[in-house]
């Protein structure tokens, strides 16, 4: 298991959704007898995932998170089989993935806030990142729908302490939105620490939806809303697919449906 970070150097496996899913993954390969060698590799070069599929230390890789990476994740799953990734399906690549329908996700989160009255939405988080582009794509879809203005767009990373100073500093110099859709809830969780800090309210002032419904979501104050991802079964279909490839056998893609959790914070 690998871990790409090409673009979050500074993001650690305390993730609470790397937490979630290595934990996950690791139970299902224990059911299958076997070991989890994880990895957490910052790329120097394009050549980091050929260089490890090549050491003979492996049976099959799954990746998790595509990062600034997926050309280089390509390129070696062109020829090597036994690859599964935690990601985005993008058009024009050819890896196998499974994940959330991250477009759906983001268009759920967008209806909840405008079905709540809000009409000045921001969407935090790097649409760069193919799972987060996919997340502002539907997010902008569902804003397109309605009369209210374009959702603006706050690039942060996805670290709490840098993610809250980015959410902090916008909103010393920007117009206060009243609905914010955050890309992960790690974010999300920062946002809301940003916006208590402002001395706004949530959800009265600010209505706050995350992405991924890591543990803590719930434990929050006030409770966050969030897109839910099947971790669990997300990680059972990753370990089925990549035994079927190492058995030889052709596989497809997988997406799985999003579910909104309302909770209290929008």
């Amino acid at each position: 298991m690998v871990l790409p970070l090409g673009h979050e150097t500074e993001q650690h496996l305390t993730d609470p959704f790397f937490m979630s899913l290595i934990a996950s993954l690791a139970d299902a390969l224990a059911d299958r007898s076997h070991d989890l060698l994880l990895s957490r590799v910052i790329p120097s070069n394009d050549r980091w995932l050929q260089a490890f599929v090549d050491s003979g230390k492996v049976d099959g890789v799954i990746i998790v998170g595509q990062s600034n990476q997926i050309d280089a994740i390509e390129q070696v799953s062109a020829t090597y089989d036994p690859l599964v990734v935690w990601g985005a399906s993008v058009a024009g690549y050819n890896q196998m993935t499974v994940g959330s329908d991250n477009f759906e996700g983001g268009r759920l989160a967008a209806r909840r806030l405008l079905s709540t009255g809000r009409k000045r939405l921001t969407f935090l988080g790097n649409p760069d990142v193919p799972e987060f582009e996919a997340r502002f794509a539907g997010f902008n879809h569902a804003i397109a729908q309605e009369n209210v203005p374009p959702g603006f767009v706050l690039p942060t990373h996805v670290t709490p302490e840098a993610s809250y100073a980015a959410i902090r500093d916008y909103m010393r110099n920007h117009p206060t939105p009243d609905g914010i859709f955050a890309a992960s809830d790690v974010i999300a969780l920062s946002a809301l620490r940003a916006i208590a800090d402002h001395g706004l309210r949530v959800p009265e002032d600010i209505a706050v939806i995350g992405y991924d419904d890591v543990f803590i979501a719930s434990q929050t104050t006030p409770s966050l809303t969030t897109i839910r991802q099947d971790v669990a079964l997300g990680a059972r279909m990753m370990i089925d697919l990549l035994f079927q490839r190492i058995a030889g056998k052709k596989t497809a893609s997988i997406s799985l449906p999003p579910t909104l959790v309302l909770r209290a914070s929008a």
